[in-house]
């Protein structure tokens, strides 16, 4: 089916997740009068002698960071999750149900330089971010308290990122968090039926349709998915089914480097302005056991919807009832496969 064929209101279903999203094209021509927000162009120094998380500088919490020259990877001074959390259980008649959660949350600095996104650093750069990456998860599920680790970005205040100097987080934690227990349902579901993952069957029909491809090299996949909820959300895959960071090849390696860059500069192409985003990884359950039928991968979740300024809300039907978005899928991934993957601030150079 060809994305011509989906002129109408219509529903599409998260194979992810096992959940569905409204999908209406008609309403893509409905003018807009509500908030428009401030666009950030803001120019940013390679160093800020305010910024909590410059080379050299002094933290919240009165420790100062070493003069790092490549990545800086440290425990967040406001951890979510804590080590020594109390592990008493609350079950109050079934009604009144919580238990402690113990866990560890991990600050990752791309780079010593304060004005330097994934979108603007060189594929060498990311690579040594990467890195980072799988020393930390490789040393975080050796803990036998950790069974999951979340590498994410929240980028741009409109995410809800307190800090402009481009990072991410590591939250590490006992429990299997709703996102990625949904999706393991749904993996482990479709590979005791198939034998396969659900992803390498979903990549294979992707690449015959061509569709909803934004970018691809050797070992990656980067596309919109069928049944993305935000306006240009995409999904990195790995063409080879692996379970977590750690097996990638230095060949994959290099790829998933090349493959951030471009899909980042892709998306500040987009409006010409440093486009906020929420993304992360999602990788297997550290707790042992062998997961055959999961597939790493990488979402991006980004809000712009028209311009720089104008943004999607989740809020009225999509609180109550179910996702709904106005451009289709497919035109999404037209617009970002056909930009340029030199990042304008470089073309004017």
């Amino acid at each position: 089916m060809k994305h011509t064929d989906f002129q109408y209101p219509h529903r599409r279903k998260n194979i992810l997740t096992g959940e569905w999203i409204l999908v209406s094209p008609n309403r893509t021509v409905r003018p807009w009068q509500g908030e428009v927000s401030e666009i950030e162009f803001e120019t940013r120094p390679e160093y800020d002698t305010n910024c909590y998380l410059c080379p050299g500088n002094k933290r919240a919490n009165g420790e100062y960071n070493p003069n790092y020259k490549d990545t800086f990877v440290f425990t967040n001074d406001f951890s979510a999750l804590l080590e020594n959390s109390d592990n008493n259980i609350s079950n109050n008649g079934n009604l009144l149900i919580a238990k402690g959660e113990k866990g560890t949350c991990r600050v990752v600095n791309f780079s010593p330089r304060h004005d330097l996104t994934l979108a603007e650093m060189d594929e060498k750069e990311i690579y040594k971010v990467i890195d980072a990456w799988r020393d930390e998860f490789k040393k975080l599920s050796l803990n036998p308290v950790i069974n999951h680790i979340q590498i994410f970005e929240n980028k741009g205040s409109v995410m809800g990122n307190s800090n402009p100097h481009p990072h991410c987080q590591i939250w590490a934690q006992e429990s299997i968090p709703l996102e990625t227990a949904k999706e393991l349902k749904q993996f482990t579901k479709y590979y005791k039926k198939n034998n396969r993952t659900i992803l390498q069957d979903y990549l294979k029909l992707e690449l015959k349709l061509d569709d909803r491809i934004v970018y691809k090299n050797e070992s990656f996949i980067v596309l919109v998915p069928f049944w993305a909820v935000w306006p240009y959300e995409t999904l990195i895959i790995s063409k080879r089914k692996i379970e977590n960071i750690i097996q990638l090849s230095k060949k994959e390696q290099n790829d998933f480097a090349n493959a951030l860059k471009a899909i980042t500069t892709k998306y500040d192409n987009l409006f010409n302005t440093s486009f906020p985003y929420s993304s992360g990884i999602h990788q297997a359950p550290t707790d042992g056991k062998k997961y055959r039928e999961w597939h790493f991968h990488m979402h991006f979740y980004p809000p712009l919807l028209r311009s720089a300024s104008v943004k999607k809300f989740m809020v009225g039907y999509e609180m109550l009832a179910e996702p709904q978005r106005d451009i289709t899928p497919e035109y999404s991934a037209k617009v970002l496969k056909g930009l340029s993957q030199i990042h304008y601030k470089n073309k004017a150079k």
